[in-house]
């Protein structure tokens, strides 16, 4: 799961070949659920940036709220889950550029947060779907991160509690970006991609420190 996370910078966004004149980010760059972020959209050429709420409302919603609980999507069930089937079906893919994001580790009983970003320090991208709906008359775009499952993964499965399922975001490398964006949903389980050994875990507060840099 992903509950939590840090977008790069504008600056930082040309690294994953978006220019920051293509929209301005005065946000947080911490986002938490249902705070507007970045998202990378497929455009006529090339990608296009945009900013959605973090957490999925899905287009019947009548409330923001909604989102609160559908921040991510679990790849066995987002084809019938009634939040994100919408979606599904349409081929509403996007990606998340992300610096770091966090999960909880639990060290003697209790849970400490760590960050797990690029070992080179670059920033990535992330499987996502989203999702249009109007609000109060206000027309609102949001997203919700897939997840795969990771009780088996050398690195992932030491995240959340000792009891629960272990989840995965998933990275959609550089060469994969534009075949995730273009894909169906019949396709789209051929980017289903395990976290690979580049990535590390820092404790929040010494990587929170680190960001920017």
């Amino acid at each position: 799961m992903c509950s939590n996370y840090e977008f790069p910078s504008k600056k930082r966004l040309s690294l994953l070949d978006i220019h920051e004149e293509q929209l301005e980010l005065e946000m947080k760059s911490h986002v938490y659920p249902l705070y507007p972020a970045p998202i990378i959209m497929r455009g006529a050429d090339d990608f296009e940036l945009d900013v959605a709420k973090f957490g999925l409302i899905p287009y019947w919603a009548k409330e923001l709220k909604f989102g609160r609980h559908t921040y991510n999507a679990r790849t066995e069930s987002v084809a019938t889950k009634p939040s994100f089937r919408n979606a599904w079906k349409k081929n509403q893919f996007a990606l998340v550029p992300v610096d770091t994001f966090y999960e909880p580790k639990y060290i003697d009983g209790k849970p400490h947060w760590y960050g797990i970003s690029r070992e080179d320090g670059n920033p990535f991208t992330v499987a996502a779907i989203y999702e249009d709906a109007v609000i109060e008359g206000e027309k609102i775009r949001s997203f919700s991160m897939l997840t795969i499952n990771s009780d088996d993964h050398p690195f992932m499965k030491q995240f959340h509690g000792p009891d629960d399922e272990k989840r995965s975001i998933i990275v959609i490398p550089e060469e994969s970006r534009q075949d995730w964006l273009h894909c169906n949903h019949e396709q789209a389980s051929d980017f289903f991609f395990e976290m690979k050994d580049e990535f590390i875990a820092q404790p929040k507060s010494n990587r929170s420190s680190e960001i920017g840099k």
